[in-house]
């Protein structure tokens, strides 16, 4: 007993010890220099209290940052949810090739995110242009990329398109713990796939379902990389996300001091959206 114990100590507090060097000492360190000046370059820094926090909520650029991160999120949320659990109810019903299709849709969530936004960076600026000319439409002929109104619609795309993989394959495990009898019971009284679906297939999945809104919000809410890919944060600023801004302006700005306090009210706004979507999900789950 004594030497399982030992084996359990030896394999868990290395893991203890990684995770707090790679990860809670640099947060800690991170809310540290948020009340300092100190611009990740200098040698030496003054603290200055509350003053980066105050300014933060002064920052245009900070809350443009917002809007279109909180407009991204939103919106890939919804379709990640959507276009995944349609998705994952196709790859449920009695099909041939079924394993084909589910390891073609899994595909996108193994693959880089910043390889696959290079790559829809190509499309979007050559293929999907020429495409659009061929059509004859003004509209698709441009690169959205490049308009500050239809950047943001190109992200989306590339997120919705990498998210759904890992939200299917959840929504996929849900639906294998629907027992058969619901169905057939229900196929007995006459009802039809859309009641059978609302009144049992969508109950059963409440919690998956909190699951993935909770998960593809925040992944939505920590957009970087696709951001990296396409647009670098443009044209202008008009799609730089909340994480691309603290990291261009924390990094290459000589604003780490500043950008760490924006952090730390960014991490604040993420766990308090977290908290209250599982709290209004899982009430919606027991009203079911």
């Amino acid at each position: 007993m004594a030497k399982r114990r030992i084996a359990y100590y030896l394999m868990t507090i290395p893991a203890l010890f990684l995770f707090f060097a790679f990860h809670t000492f640099p947060a800690l360190q991170g809310i540290f220099y948020s009340f300092t000046n100190w611009d990740g370059f200098s040698d030496g820094y003054s603290f200055v209290g509350l003053k980066n926090f105050i300014n933060v909520f002064k920052d245009e650029n900070v809350y443009n940052a917002y809007f279109f991160t909180f407009k991204y999120a939103i919106a890939a949320t919804l379709l990640i949810n959507v276009i995944s659990l349609l998705i994952a109810l196709g790859l449920n019903a009695k099909i041939k090739a079924k394993n084909f299709f589910r390891s073609v849709y899994f595909l996108p969530n193994v693959l880089g995110v910043l390889i696959v936004g290079y790559i829809f960076n190509y499309l979007f600026s050559n293929a999907f242009t020429i495409w659009g000319a061929k059509l004859g439409s003004d509209f698709l002929s441009q690169n959205i990329l490049g308009n500050p109104d239809w950047a943001w619609v190109g992200i989306v795309i590339v997120g919705v398109w990498q998210g759904i993989a890992y939200n299917t394959i959840l929504y996929l495990a849900g639906l294998q713990t629907i027992p058969a009898d619901l169905y057939e019971a229900s196929s007995l009284d006459g009802a039809s796939k859309w009641r059978e679906f609302w009144s049992i297939t969508f109950p059963m999945l409440a919690s998956f379902f909190t699951i993935n809104m909770v998960l593809a919000m925040k992944g939505g809410l920590m957009i970087f990389d696709q951001i990296v890919a396409l647009t670098g944060g443009g044209p202008g600023r008009s799609t730089q996300s909340i994480a691309h801004l603290i990291y261009t302006g924390g990094f290459t700005g000589g604003e780490f001091a500043y950008q760490s306090a924006n952090a730390v009210i960014y991490f604040i706004v993420i766990v308090a959206i977290s908290l209250f979507q599982i709290k209004v999900l899982q009430r919606r789950e027991m009203d079911l």
